[in-house]
């Protein structure tokens, strides 16, 4: 029952935050006001949170987790790029629960939005993504057995995959479709264009229409 009472005191300050931060702004959101409307001390605040930033990506950091867990975990066969994807695809149904045990959807859809508009939080987001991009190119390189300092490929591959995911977030967070599931189909649309993006001749070859068309996956055998 304790454990019961911290977890539902830790939500309830992180729904606060995010309400006042997408409400009235970040920087304008004190520490005073979200507490006050929990009914808790500031010293309850700080045992579970250090700082305003660290509840403003609170949920943001439960989703990469996820992501990178689940990449772990993807079997040795796959390439590094099919197992980044597969990795986000096993990943959403784990994703949805994670973000509505915590918040609604739409709040987290506005959450994105906050944080890409706030330039203090947008800076620290780079800096936050910066660092994941280096995890994961440290992941791939442990599983394809390779020197990620003297072999650039699993770097390059990082920046390639994070970056379809960043501007797939930025074009839901824009959207009015605040759904999972709308996320999902962008992302494996976007991502079906990786490989064909990458390709020398746009012209001739045209775009896909589908993930037949689209060859970014495959099988090792």
């Amino acid at each position: 029952m304790r454990a019961r009472k911290k977890q539902r005191t830790r939500d309830a300050l992180l729904r606060e935050a995010l309400e006042r931060f997408t409400a009235q702004g970040y920087e304008q959101t004190t520490i005073d006001e979200i507490t006050d409307a929990v009914e808790v001390s500031q010293r309850t605040f700080f045992r579970y949170y250090a700082s305003k930033e660290e509840v403003a990506f609170a949920v943001v950091e439960m989703v990469e987790s996820k992501f990178v867990e689940a990449l772990r975990v993807r079997p040795a066969s796959e390439g590094p790029m099919e197992a980044m994807r597969n990795a986000v695809t096993s990943a959403w149904t784990s994703v949805g629960e994670t973000i509505q045990s915590v918040i609604p959807v739409e709040l987290y859809m506005r959450t994105y939005r906050m944080i890409e508009s706030t330039p203090a939080l947008l800076a620290i987001h780079l800096r936050r993504s910066a660092g994941l991009e280096e995890g994961l190119s440290q992941l791939l390189a442990d599983r394809e057995g390779l020197d990620v300092d003297t072999d650039p490929r699993p770097r390059v591959a990082v920046a390639a995959f994070t970056g379809v995911m960043r501007v797939t977030g930025q074009l839901w967070g824009k959207g009015q479709d605040s759904s999972l599931e709308t996320l999902r189909e962008l992302s494996e649309r976007y991502l079906d264009h990786l490989g064909p993006a990458l390709a020398e001749d746009w012209r001739t070859a045209g775009p896909c229409a589908g993930p037949a068309s689209c060859p970014v996956r495959r099988t090792r055998g």
